[in-house]
């Protein structure tokens, strides 16, 4: 059976994967999900964002790089602002709280296994597994307004790669070490990172995957006048 590659239904059928297969993705196709990203939407066409992508031993340099400075310094944050507001007010707090309980649900891990959900936190340092992991940056004197930018070119990547039977994460995790990750890496001094993301083929036996978050109706977000 053909499956839809409509954009709706690969709006739709898009999630965050969490668990990932070796298979590995060539380089010629994460090129192919880039030179299509490129077209996204770009205020006054500055293209503000940079992509790094690293597979073998670069990835696993990144891996082993940020593990010892989680072993160094667990409690240390590199972000200069939380992924978050530090205090999440309703119906905000709710909906991240009700994800996060439903995810460990479905991947048996009670509340009271703090050593089990921690394990499962860390791997977001391993890409969950996947073969391939890219990191987004642009100039650290940009505004908000190229952060936006920078989320649509992400957007439009994810939805690339879905098209092509890919999965992604987008893993907001990696802002908490992103000097580690651009020393790492060697970035010029001007680039700010701003999130990993996990790419591969996503693994279909996998609890953690058949978990789709819930969105609230449309009547909830938004407001029509002049109908």
């Amino acid at each position: 059976m053909t499956t839809d590659t409509s954009l709706s239904a690969v709006m739709r059928r898009r999630i965050s994967t969490r668990a990932f297969l070796d298979t590995p993705v060539s380089e010629a196709e994460i090129r192919e999900l880039l030179d299509t990203a490129r077209w996204a939407a770009s205020g006054g066409n500055l293209q503000p964002w940079n992509v790094h992508v690293v597979a073998g031993e670069a990835r696993q340099r990144v891996i082993d790089a940020v593990r010892a400075r989680l072993e160094a310094a667990p409690f240390e944050d590199e972000n200069e602002f939380g992924a978050y507001p530090n205090k999440l007010w309703e119906p905000y707090r709710t909906r991240r709280f009700e994800l996060g309980e439903q995810m460990y649900d479905t991947i048996g891990i009670p509340r009271e296994d703090k050593a089990g959900r921690l394990n499962h936190l860390l791997s977001n340092f391993e890409f969950f597994g996947a073969p391939v992991g890219i990191f987004f940056s642009l100039d650290k004197e940009m505004n908000p307004n190229q952060w936006g930018h920078l989320g649509m070119f992400i957007m439009a990547f994810m939805l690339a790669a879905e098209e092509k039977g890919l999965a992604t994460c987008a893993q907001e995790a990696w802002m908490t070490r992103h000097k580690t990750i651009a020393t790492t890496l060697g970035l010029a001094e001007d680039q700010r990172i701003w999130c990993g993301l996990a790419l591969g083929h996503a693994d279909p036996d996998a609890a953690v995957n058949s978990l789709r978050s819930e969105r609230v109706e449309v009547n909830e977000f938004a407001v029509f006048e002049g109908f």
